[in-house]
């Protein structure tokens, strides 16, 4: 059977006259996991968003197999405090089964917490119900936006191995926007570093050293922050924006 893929050949996009992303073309491919770095208002969400089909740019092409199959895993998402909802039932509400929800919380390592309210699930427990629930329907490509937000060091590295694992055994291709490449280099196999534009992609070890990554970054560990001034609902739409679009790059 063919390897699933998403590309996009030569996609730019603006917001407000602003130009947001130029001349993108990448191709992603199922069993392959690429981590989108780069500063803030690098246009790293928007692309995302041009990726899972959210947006349509203003030119380019985005080609997809007939076959494909998206998971989406939001930064967060928004919950009504006083909505009485178990972990296993907020994954029912993909309109899943019980055992598919099962299933899901087992390969995201968190059906312990099955019968947990999701107000009551830590920081780290909750981006693995997020990350069940992107699963739950066996995707060949899954699309974290920021999966280790929130999460303290030790379990971000756990949270890595488990999207790394989750990938050989759904056999998915995963595209991770991550903060930090130094914490992350184990567990992908490719980095696209965007600024507006693609600067520089390749095997970790090669962008680290890249002249373009390191006007960026430095040569020093990459952080930057996340500035993220609103929240998700359960499909994944922004609520709550300061600003038109998802602009939370």
């Amino acid at each position: 059977m063919a390897k699933q893929s998403i590309e996009l050949l030569d996609v730019c996009h603006s917001f407000k006259g602003q130009s947001v992303l130029e001349r993108i073309s990448m191709r992603l491919e199922q069993g392959e996991i690429t981590t989108l770095i780069g500063p803030n208002g690098a246009g790293k969400s928007t692309l995302v968003r041009i990726v899972l089909g959210l947006l349509k740019a203003d030119s380019g092409q985005r080609l997809c197999s007939s076959n494909l199959r998206l998971g989406y895993m939001p930064q967060k998402i928004s919950i009504d405090p006083t909505l009485p909802l178990t972990t296993l039932r907020f994954l029912g509400l993909a309109q899943a089964t019980r055992a598919e929800c099962r299933a899901a919380l087992k390969m995201a390592e968190i059906e312990h917490a099955e019968k947990t309210p999701v107000q009551h699930l830590s920081g780290g427990e909750m981006q693995r119900a997020l990350l069940a629930r992107a699963v739950l329907r066996k995707p060949n490509f899954l699309i974290l936006d920021e999966p280790v937000q929130g999460v303290d060091i030790n379990g971000q590295n756990a949270l890595y191995n488990t999207i790394a694992a989750l990938s050989k055994t759904l056999n998915c291709g995963v595209l991770m926007v991550s903060h930090d490449l130094h914490l992350v280099m184990s567990a992908t196999d490719r980095v696209v570093c965007l600024n507006k534009h693609i600067c520089c992609s390749g095997l970790p070890a090669q962008v680290t050293q890249d002249p373009a990554y390191l006007d960026i970054f430095g040569r020093t560990t990459a952080l930057y922050t996340h500035a993220h001034d609103h929240h998700h609902n359960l499909q994944g739409d922004v609520i709550g924006a300061a600003h038109d679009g998802c602009q939370h790059d």
